[in-house]
């Protein structure tokens, strides 16, 4: 059966992880994803959600300085390496999947043969491991297109669809038909789509679904339309991008309100499936 999963997160610090999980476990979510503790490993996490019964779908990468992987210098090659720490570390708790950027930058349109060379050895790790990568779709696509072309024939190399990137990042091109042979799991998440001239990050919101612009029986028909029959995954906050009130919404809402409020939405689209 297709399980519902949310991140860890959501705009609340202030309640630390060990409740997050209670609270999701309690109110009904399937599972969980996190991001990446670099210094010390997911080892101590990854015991708790399964003390509590829930899947650990995913492990988020760091996706600062990513476009380094794209550039003549020895810091592509640290972050590189660092891909390959976080892989070892998912495959060290179990965890299938590994989610990870192509590229960080709105002017950045223009990938080499550097960089493929970089992520092929970042994939040549998650074969020897055993770890999935699910590349995301984000600012310059052209970046998830060589990878996702260059090394199709992988099997351990996959597509994120994150529809709240789909449309600002991407303006709403159909990522999920043009890359549906290798979806292997899904960021949902709403916007009001580009609100200027230009894309920025501030469009790009999180919200809960139904929330946002979102058109939301279109994507639960082009996931069908490709066939996807993975988990539901869901990257939601609770806090506005700055000078943005798109989250005041939520503003009255404690933890377990808002991921109550995302449970039901996420419901409501899966029954759209």
């Amino acid at each position: 059966m297709r399980k519902l999963v949310i991140a860890l997160g959501n705009g609340y610090p202030e309640v630390d992880f060990k409740t997050q999980i209670d609270i999701i476990s309690r109110v009904g979510w399937d599972g969980v994803f996190t991001g990446w503790d670099e210094a010390n490993g997911n080892a101590e996490m990854a015991e708790y959600i399964a003390s509590k019964g829930l899947v650990y779908q995913s492990i988020h990468a760091p996706f600062d300085r990513m476009d380094k992987m794209w550039e003549e210098t020895e810091l592509g090659d640290v972050i590189q390496d660092r891909m390959i720490r976080c892989i070892k570390d998912c495959a060290a708790v179990n965890v299938p999947i590994m989610v990870l950027h192509t590229i960080i930058g709105m002017d950045k349109h223009t990938p080499n043969e550097l960089g493929l060379a970089r992520f092929g050895k970042i994939i040549e790790a998650a074969e020897k491991y055993g770890v999935n990568l699910g590349f995301e779709n984000t600012e310059g696509e052209e970046y998830l297109e060589a990878i996702l072309e260059r090394y199709s024939d992988s099997a351990r190399v996959g597509f994120c669809i994150d529809t709240g990137h789909e449309m600002c990042y991407n303006e709403r091109r159909d990522l999920i038909t043009k890359y549906g042979k290798q979806l292997i799991c899904t960021h949902l998440n709403d916007n009001m789509g580009r609100t200027g001239e230009k894309i920025t990050w501030r469009d790009d919101a999180h919200l809960i679904p139904f929330d946002g612009t979102a058109d939301w029986q279109n994507v639960a028909n082009r996931l069908v339309s490709v066939g996807y029959n993975g988990d539901l995954t869901f990257e939601l906050t609770s806090k506005s991008k700055p000078d943005r009130n798109t989250h005041d919404i939520y503003a009255h809402l404690d933890y377990e309100g808002f991921v109550s409020l995302a449970l039901e939405r996420a419901k409501k689209f899966a029954q759209l499936l």
